[in-house]
């Protein structure tokens, strides 16, 4: 039982540390850590041997991705098509669809459920709780649980983090879109102009629009699948007014420049929204630490005078 446990935290560390390196990587780009690699690799020293090549990768690449992939393709046998499905659209509005593979987040998920749940359930049986066999069950099957969403629960917040962003970089985007286009140029030079001009998740996917355009995608359609991978009624909004411009003959430089506006509106109503909720959201800390510490702090010099008279009263 030792062995296992101490198998299953193996497991459980390597894969979640492949899932935070993995998320916290917004600038990973296969192609630049491809590149990267044949820059140290000197040719001239003749051809090198596929071990040394392989000894040559990071050491989550060679022996942790491995470890993970096997293990999420066992899991998948065990796992409905529509949570794989789930899984690959939260990777995708996550930004990482290229960077983590969906098998490795469900065997982390897997992993997260065997090891806290039996890590939970051989503290109780070895401790001296007390406890009937079914509380053991359940308080493992809780914490199993709470092991199986935590990566899901990364991911939300790294959708959320990226949304935010984008929504913020949106309408300065927008305005520089306006610029470049009343300049003269066209939309697509437009787009990659201000994938130069800025290193943000809003740059990274206006240059996909480009690349996909450029590797003969229509615009349209590679407009639409951004704004899928973005999950953003904003993005969708800008996608809609600049597809249907296009095929109206509408002035596209006033139609950015309405959506700029739309947008900053947008984005200061959602920021007097947080502040309404801050006071509410204040609650919990409040009456949790700050007036039970000020409660002691008022009202136990009274409750020590007190003490001290009722003592005084009974020895007089």
């Amino acid at each position: 039982m030792v062995i296992l446990i101490i198998v299953l935290v193996t497991v459980l560390v390597i894969a979640i540390i492949l899932t935070v390196i993995g998320l916290r990587s917004p600038e990973f780009d296969e192609n630049r850590v491809l590149n990267e690699r044949l820059d140290e690799i000197n040719l001239d020293d003749g051809p090198l041997e596929l071990r040394k090549l392989e000894l040559s990768l990071p050491f989550q690449e060679r022996v942790v991705y491995p470890i993970a992939r096997k293990l999420g393709e066992l899991a998948i046998r065990f796992t409905p098509q529509n949570a794989m499905q789930s899984i690959e659209r939260k990777l995708e509005l996550a930004g990482v669809s290229s960077a983590v593979d969906p098998t490795v987040i469900l065997a982390t998920q897997f992993i997260g459920l065997v090891f806290f749940g039996g890590i939970i359930l051989f503290v109780l049986s070895i401790g001296s709780t007390g406890w009937p066999l079914g509380r053991k069950l359940l308080l493992s099957l809780l914490f199993g649980l709470i092991g199986f969403y935590f990566p899901s629960m990364i991911l939300s917040s790294r959708i959320s983090r990226r949304q935010k962003e984008i929504r913020k970089a949106m309408p300065d985007a927008l305005d520089l879109l306006t610029i470049c286009v009343e300049a003269g140029l066209g939309f697509d030079a437009a787009m990659h102009k201000v994938s130069e001009k800025w290193e943000s998740q809003l740059s990274m996917a206006f240059a996909r629009v480009i690349q996909e355009i450029q590797l003969g995608k229509v615009r349209r359609e590679a407009l639409r699948d951004m704004s899928n991978r973005i999950g953003l009624p904003e993005m969708t909004s800008f996608v809609a007014a600049v597809i249907q411009s296009e095929q109206l003959g509408v002035s596209l430089s006033k139609v950015l420049r309405i959506q700029a506006d739309q947008m900053r509106i947008r984005r200061r109503q959602l920021a007097e929204e947080e502040a309404h909720k801050a006071p509410i959201k204040m609650l919990i800390p409040m009456g949790l630490l700050i007036f039970p510490s000020l409660m002691i702090v008022l009202l136990t010099p009274a409750a020590l005078r007190l003490m001290q008279s009722a003592l005084g009263g009974m020895f007089q």
